[in-house]
């Protein structure tokens, strides 16, 4: 036999134990109490059910102002690429010899 104390203690435990509470000699059970009359068919509604897909608008993407970071570091790289390359193209264009901080490039060895 497998943890025979064990099971000897949990069955002393349950015999001498103290009980659940539920059946204590001279305890009373509980009378229910009713509030009053029961509720006629009149005086009872349910509210009406209401979607909530249609309660509001669907939300624009440009008014919410949740943004990705990762977008708006890409459109703005982007936008600094057009400059340079717009500087770039005037710069050949017209002749001009342009110093390395407007086209937003580092230094370069030689």
């Amino acid at each position: 036999m497998h943890d025979l104390i064990r099971r000897l203690a949990h069955w002393l435990g349950l015999l001498f134990g103290p009980g659940t509470g539920t059946h204590r000699a001279g305890d009373p059970r509980p009378a229910y109490l009713t509030a009053g009359p029961a509720p006629t068919a009149d005086s009872v509604c349910l509210p009406l059910h209401r979607s909530p897909y249609r309660l509001h608008l669907p939300l624009d993407g440009a008014d919410s102002r949740l943004v990705r970071p990762y977008l708006t570091d890409r459109e703005q790289e982007r936008a600094r690429q057009r400059r340079r390359k717009v500087t770039l193209v005037l710069a050949a264009d017209f002749g001009i010899d342009l110093d390395q901080h407007i086209l937003g490039a580092g230094k370069v060895a030689a």
